[in-house]
């Protein structure tokens, strides 16, 4: 049978292993707090958009999974996560038929980036992709919001370059708005991670 010196002594050294171990809880959580200000991701909302058959949900799995899948045109839209240097872009492909568009605005708030995605093969419907895309920019709830284009399909032979696309999309015209366009192919991936590099110093340098 134990003595009351005994339990006394046993009861110390529970309570100071105790205060030890709370102690060393309280430390980790605070490096665990400290490492997620220094190194924590940053999230960035982006809404990706452009005309039917653009490219659009194969750049969104190229970007997720680094392959290419079959698809078909998106009615309604896909949204995945993409991580990337430290940025975690949840990325939302929205349907890009006529009569689906009326149902971008719905998507609109909140966005930060917003990736218009043009055919750059396609001369005959980049004035309509103007007009929609200008039509966005005039919205509200996209004002603050940063504009990549990603002149797509680069691969085929008469596809517009990078300057003619921002001649024919009027982006020299735009005013306090921070863009960027860049040359693209989906299928290899050629420029995809160039743009998200553009969209990653974006959001730093408004943090």
């Amino acid at each position: 049978m134990q003595s009351m010196s005994d339990r006394i002594n046993n009861f110390t050294s529970f309570s100071y292993g105790k205060s030890v171990i709370l102690g060393e809880l309280r430390m980790g959580n605070w490096f665990a707090t400290l490492f997620k200000g220094l190194f924590g991701k940053k999230e960035m909302r982006i809404l990706m958009v452009g005309l039917d058959a653009a490219g659009k949900t194969t750049i969104l799995y190229k970007l997720k999974l680094g392959e290419i899948v079959t698809t078909i045109p998106t009615i309604g839209f896909n949204v995945e996560t993409v991580e990337y240097k430290n940025i975690s872009f949840t990325v939302w492909d929205v349907g890009g038929q006529d009569k689906i568009r009326p149902l971008w605005r719905h998507y609109f708030q909140n966005t930060q980036g917003l990736i218009f995605v043009v055919d750059s093969n396609d001369r005959e419907r980049i004035g309509e992709a103007r007009e929609e895309l200008m039509r966005m920019l005039a919205e509200d709830e996209l004002r603050d919001a940063v504009l990549l284009v990603f002149a797509n399909k680069q691969d085929l032979p008469n596809a517009m370059n990078a300057a003619e696309v921002t001649d024919k999309l009027g982006l020299h015209t735009l005013r306090n708005r921070s863009w960027y366009i860049q040359a693209t192919c989906a299928t290899s991936g050629d420029g995809l991670y160039e743009g998200l590099d553009w969209l990653a110093n974006q959001l730093k340098n408004r943090n």
